[in-house]
């Protein structure tokens, strides 16, 4: 298990050296490109192959991630994956697999409990109607507790990896920066105006109007709800920070990596590109890039499109070769009209490989791995397909 803070001294090869080397590895990406998938995956081979207790968190509100592992009612609670599960994949881990997903609202009780000063102070806020109400909703709310869930997680030590699946890229930044925003949000200006009346009993004339007002549309027992929960919140403001500092050493150190998921389409690629950008100027460790859905090395190959180029052009001569069409229970016509489509399809194909070709060459300057996939012909639902996902991001 690695320890310290700061860059590592060399880089890893492979998503299995990158793993090996990690306490936290967490995925983001856009929607849509296989992140959960990935994640998953990723975990299930660090448990097999590496062994050790490995825990794959979501913070997707989908529960793709429970069907995919055979799980039932799991939640904030960290469940392991039935061992009997791995048998009928044919597969005997080294390790344990365990899955969570993120309850807000738990997490939020818990955190509460936390950081209150007092029992008192924690049952007033927990009891608080404006709390019952937002703190599974407001801005922030789900991707600064998901940190601290983490944060909560790794310090307990229980685990050798803990891999996680963030929310669609734009969104996962709200997830690094989460803590930060918060401790600043509970220290704002804006906080103090709002609830300083009610600190003192006092409303200047200057604040009197916007109250008067306020007081008629919303009713005074609203703002005293409203003021009384921020000000109960001041209370564990040295904890937010604390914390919040805490979050980000964690996530800067070098047991921690970040692994972009993408496609190779158009707008996946822009977010990926964005995000490759943000860690960089920050600072964070990116550890691996991992492409899905990538079309085959083979249509690279310019001797094969050399072959497809004269399926094109000579599809009427080649079906007249010598008993050609009649092995292939067709006539002459119909064949050459197969040929010259295989040989269209092939070349269009060869086009878009070409391209991703030279996106992946872009994408893969700064990143330490860079891992591809093939689209499969089938959804990936339970654990023989991660396992057969593993296998390809692996080496």
């Amino acid at each position: 298990m690695a320890s310290g803070s700061g860059p590592t001294s060399s880089r890893a090869e492979s998503i299995e050296g990158l793993l090996a080397s990690k306490e936290i590895v967490i995925a983001c990406g856009s929607g849509g490109v296989g992140k959960t998938t990935t994640a998953a995956a990723a975990a299930t081979m660090a448990a097999v192959r590496h062994g050790g207790k490995v825990l794959v968190v979501t913070v997707d509100p989908a529960r793709r991630l429970a069907n995919a592992l055979g799980l039932e009612g799991f939640g904030n609670v960290e469940k392991r994956v039935d061992p009997d599960a791995f048998k009928s994949a044919g597969v005997r881990p080294r390790g344990e697999l365990w899955a969570a997903m993120l309850d807000t609202k738990q997490s939020w009780d818990d955190l509460v409990r936390r950081h209150a000063p007092d029992r008192e102070t924690s049952g007033r806020i927990l009891s608080n109607p404006l709390y019952q109400n937002i703190s599974g909703k407001f801005i922030q709310s789900h991707d600064y507790i998901a940190m601290e869930r983490l944060y909560e997680i790794h310090s307990e030590g229980n685990f050798d990896l803990i891999v996680v699946d963030t929310p669609p890229t734009r969104n996962a930044m709200d997830f690094i920066e989460a803590p930060r925003r918060m401790a600043d949000f509970f220290s704002s200006r804006l906080l103090r105006l709002l609830i300083a009346p009610y600190q003192s009993r006092l409303v200047n004339m200057a604040s009197r109007p916007f109250y008067q007002v306020a007081d008629r549309v919303l009713g005074s027992q609203f703002l005293e709800d409203i003021a009384e929960f921020f000000i109960l919140f001041q209370t564990m403001y040295g904890g937010f920070v604390e914390r919040a500092n805490a979050v980000e050493r964690l996530l800067r150190d070098r047991r921690t990596t970040f692994v972009v998921v993408s496609t190779l389409e158009a707008a996946p690629v822009k977010e990926a590109e964005f995000f490759i950008e943000v860690l960089s100027s920050k600072r964070f460790h990116l550890g691996a890039l991992i492409l899905n859905k990538v079309l085959p090395e083979y249509l690279l190959d310019e001797a094969a499109e050399q072959r497809a180029a004269r399926f094109c052009d000579d599809a009427v001569e080649l079906a007249k070769l010598d008993g050609l069409a009649e092995s292939l229970h067709t006539d002459q016509e119909q064949l050459a009209r197969v040929l010259a489509e295989v040989g269209a399809n092939f070349r269009n194909f060869a086009v878009v490989a070409r391209r991703e070709a030279g996106l992946r060459h872009d994408l893969q300057v700064r990143p330490e791995v860079v891992a591809t996939v093939p689209e499969f012909d089938e959804d990936i639902h339970d654990l023989p397909g991660l396992l057969r996902l593993g296998e390809r991001i692996w080496t």
